[in-house]
């Protein structure tokens, strides 16, 4: 299926999702989260074990939401503005395989919220991070506020949201916004090596263990550890399970197939 605002790559059991409008740095709009949707919505989890994300060109990843299409809207419509990404942004954390920001470039208000939806995020060297929308007389709409104190602190996510201060890489790596900064030539390169590195192993049990994660977040500590304790035991009735654990006895190369 073919989109206006994204550019879609298929490597073997890897997706790609580039975000593309050119004109705007990539800047979100109502057409770019419809396409997003669409795409998420029909996104096949078995056909492929690891999802990437980037940006068009070598600018900006996403460089933020659209302010021309921001600028009139009145409170209801700016709800359902804001609802509309963070329903698109939670779809793709909850999705139920890995996604890895390749963030190369700009990544700023909506930008830096997409990549924060994202499982893990690597970053090029020239990658800028920020949420400047106190500048602009709003707050971050697409769950910034949510997310940023959850990855970095409540502190520091209060310091860069009250100030709107825009970040450098080596700063979003020192405070953990980023697990990795890489040359911008070599983003691709290392998001695809980290990708392939996922879709190596077993791929239920890689999405067991983001249901894990992700559910527990939340949980008290004695119910994150039953739920971990459940979900470690279903995959006991795979045959991926029954696989590793062969070959590893057998001391051979592990050929899993999802079941």
């Amino acid at each position: 299926m073919e989109y206006t605002y994204l550019k879609i790559e298929e490597h073997d059991q890897i997706a790609v999702m580039k975000v593309s409008a050119p004109k705007t740095l990539n800047a979100l709009c109502t057409d770019v989260f419809k396409d997003m949707d669409d795409y998420l919505n029909h996104f096949d989890c078995n056909k492929f074990r690891v999802l990437i994300v980037t940006g068009d060109g070598d600018k900006a990843f996403v460089a933020g939401a659209d302010i021309s299409e921001m600028a009139n809207l009145g409170m209801l419509q700016a709800q359902t503005f804001g609802a509309r990404g963070a329903a698109v942004f939670r779809k793709l954390e909850q999705l139920y395989v890995p996604v890895i920001a390749a963030v190369n470039g700009f990544a700023l208000g909506g930008g830096c919220e997409l990549a924060m939806a994202c499982d893990i995020r690597i970053c090029s060297d020239n990658a800028k991070f920020g949420q400047p929308e106190v500048g602009l007389g709003i707050i971050p709409g697409f769950s910034g506020t949510v997310r940023l104190a959850r990855l970095v602190g409540q502190g520091m996510a209060k310091q860069l949201i009250y100030t709107g201060k825009v970040i450098k890489a080596d700063e979003a790596l020192r405070i953990g916004l980023v697990n990795e900064v890489v040359p911008q030539a070599e983003l691709m390169n290392r998001a695809f090596e980290l990708a392939n590195q996922i879709a190596a192993n077993a791929p239920l049990a890689v999405k067991a263990a983001k249901l894990c994660i992700n559910a527990e977040w939340d949980m008290h500590v004695d119910e994150a550890i039953q739920n971990e304790s459940i979900i470690f035991g279903r995959c006991f009735l795979t045959e991926d399970q029954k696989e590793g654990m062969k070959a590893f006895l057998e001391k051979r190369k592990t050929t899993f197939v999802g079941k």
